[in-house]
């Protein structure tokens, strides 16, 4: 027998509890805090484990942890900067061509990241090669501009942005320090195994950016899993029915 909590009843909350569905409305227009804002894209709505956005660089230059903390600050630099500015101009671009002016304001942070990794890292600049200019058309760049930052203050968007760039980051990290682990036997270019480890050069080639991803979100799915099952199950009442008139 399941127990109906209502908005007069206490706070407690046991297993399988009802809640009314009118309550539901008004719990998701309830706004978010600025630490949801910094923190929801660094772990809960994970850019690359979550939402599955930017999969180009994630996949093909994540081969050694040097390229992914390029690539990562690179890609933090351009959604921090973009995000500044969008929200600064929000109110003076017409909506008949926000989009176009979005990828403009993108299009210039990338050009002054690229000429930054050419003059500072021109090695692992050009290791990254093409893929340095096409953080312009990557999908959780513009998502955001679109999404939060053309309707937030300039404050809460630098939250948003500095939060999915981060863990856009830690996910490019992640990938780039099992690939060369396992593919090289190093980390940074310092060997860790020794000279008779035998490298999985797999894993430093094209399916090892595949296998890698798909372990990760196995692993992280399976975690989310058990997490959710340590949550209570609520039910909410059908649509129409108030808890004052349920038998």
């Amino acid at each position: 027998m399941t127990a109906a909590v209502g908005p007069e009843t206490g706070s407690h909350m046991p297993e399988d509890t009802v809640v009314p569905s009118h309550e539901a409305p008004a719990r998701s227009r309830r706004g978010t805090t600025p630490r949801e804002d910094l923190l929801r894209g660094i772990w809960r709505e994970n850019p690359v484990l979550v939402q599955l956005l930017g999969l180009c660089p994630a996949l093909a230059v994540t081969n050694t942890v040097a390229n992914s903390l390029a690539m990562g600050i690179a890609t933090f630099f351009v959604l921090l900067g973009s995000s500044l500015l969008v929200s600064s101009l929000k109110h003076l671009i017409p909506a008949e061509v926000r989009i176009s002016a979005y990828i403009l304001i993108i299009a210039t942070f990338v050009t002054i990241a690229d000429l930054g990794l050419a003059a500072v890292v021109p090695d692992i600049h050009k290791a990254l090669g093409a893929f340095i200019a096409l953080i312009v058309v990557n999908c959780m760049i513009l998502g955001r501009q679109e999404a939060f930052a053309s309707k937030r203050p300039v404050g809460r968007a630098l939250l948003d942005a500095a939060g999915t760039g981060t863990g856009f980051l830690i996910a490019l990290v992640m990938l780039g320090g099992i690939r060369e682990l396992l593919g090289s036997g190093s980390l940074l270019g310092y060997s860790l195994f020794g000279a008779r480890f035998e490298p999985w050069i797999i894993m430093i080639l094209p399916p090892g950016g595949f296998l890698t991803l798909g372990f990760i979100l196995l692993a992280f799915g399976w975690w989310r899993e058990r997490a959710d099952a340590k949550q209570p199950r609520v039910r909410r009442w059908p649509n129409g029915v108030l808890p004052g008139r349920a038998a």
